[in-house]
């Protein structure tokens, strides 16, 4: 299972997820105690205003240390919620998977074991999208674009089923609060010269909660930033400096 002295963080962003985000953190601990590792369990609380905050006080009392909560008083989207994840994060390897419950932390086990030394991300794609057919549609043509207009040789980018060495997300320095920020991530990781293994999961349909893509003002924030991603080409000094550090002549 990889290099098994490496610790992990394991973080959901969670957003009107009381109904999955408990038996995610269940699964995630049972399997990361059982892979002898350093670890901790963080999730992301976007700003619900369903019975979330509460079922994570109940994993705090349940879990203790190996468990810490991070609340947004309001809901500051996807791509915030990862980035608090990402700051909060103090182990080695970080893992993160949404917290509705549409993948299965136990897939987890796959990534590990792909995790070697030269690798900076595995990351999982959906061998069969579990959605309704528009939003299949919608995310294929998402991913599609992003992949020709950025270059991105990962096949599956919005599969939000991830292990990456935080030393690499340290470098990325992701900056975006919407849901483009899992370009973001796999745009700087890959332009910075991270290695990268992709592995199947399965995907699973949603049996609560509402996606915080899937929503038109989100849409519209995305597709803006996405176009602000494209023209930049975050071609900026302090990326130049990392690229020419991690591939010094």
């Amino acid at each position: 299972m990889g290099n098994s002295r490496e610790s992990i963080s394991a973080f959901f962003p969670a957003y009107n997820d009381a109904a999955t985000i408990g038996g995610l953190v269940e699964k995630t601990f049972h399997l990361l105690k059982a892979t002898g590792r350093e670890f901790e369990i963080l999730v992301v609380n976007d700003g619900s205003h369903d019975a979330t905050p509460q079922v994570l006080e109940d994993l705090q009392k349940k879990y203790g240390s190996a468990f810490r909560a991070i609340h947004h008083p309001v809901n500051r989207g996807y791509g915030a919620a990862l980035r608090s994840g990402i700051a909060a994060a103090t182990k080695d390897l970080v893992f993160y998977t949404d917290g509705d419950g549409q993948y299965d932390p136990a897939e987890l086990a796959a990534l590990l074991a792909q995790m070697e030394p030269s690798v900076g991300l595995v990351n999982g794609y959906k061998t069969k999208r579990s959605d309704p057919q528009h939003r299949i549609f919608i995310g294929k043509v998402y991913n599609a674009m992003a992949r020709w207009l950025f270059g991105i040789s990962l096949r599956d980018i919005d599969c939000d089923f991830r292990l990456i060495r935080r030393s690499w997300l340290e470098k990325a320095r992701l900056q975006h609060d919407s849901g483009v920020i899992c370009v973001e991530m796999v745009y700087k990781l890959e332009r910075l010269g991270c290695r990268v293994v992709e592995v199947p999961v399965s995907h699973y349909e949603r049996v609560a909660g509402r996606s915080q893509f899937f929503r038109w003002r989100s849409i519209l924030t995305t597709l803006w930033q996405l176009a602000s991603l494209y023209f930049s080409r975050l071609d900026t000094p302090a990326a130049r400096r990392s690229v020419a550090e991690l591939n010094p002549k």
